[in-house]
């Protein structure tokens, strides 16, 4: 049995300046932990494999498509291949993200 935990694994280099880290990759998906300090966002971008983030800890606006809503920890949310999305933490806490690309994208995200 393989065991992971966010704060044991290296940070991803990206263009966002976030704190992501990857939990999980194999040829069939990629999921990694992000982490949004009060004042931080994603740049928006679009992502070429359907995406799901389950929220685990905070509150955090979600932009998916041209919908953008407030979410709560323990709450799903979709966000289609192709589609331009994005997250902002406006609070003054953390944001904690876990992130499931499916398949493992082979290419880049496309920032916008």
């Amino acid at each position: 049995m393989n065991t992971v935990r966010p704060e044991d694994r290296p940070r991803d280099e990206n263009p966002h300046g976030v704190d992501v880290r990857r939990l999980y990759e194999t040829g069939h998906a990629l999921v990694s932990h992000l982490e949004l300090g009060p004042g931080e966002r994603l740049l928006r971008h679009i992502t070429p494999v359907d995406v799901f983030f389950y929220v685990l800890e905070g509150r955090g606006i979600v932009e998916v498509g041209d919908e953008k809503r407030e979410v709560v920890r323990d709450t799903l949310i979709d966000s289609p291949a192709g589609i331009p999305h994005c997250w902002y933490n406006e609070g003054d806490e953390k944001l904690r993200i876990l992130i499931a690309k499916v398949p493992r994208p082979e290419g880049k995200t496309k920032l916008l």
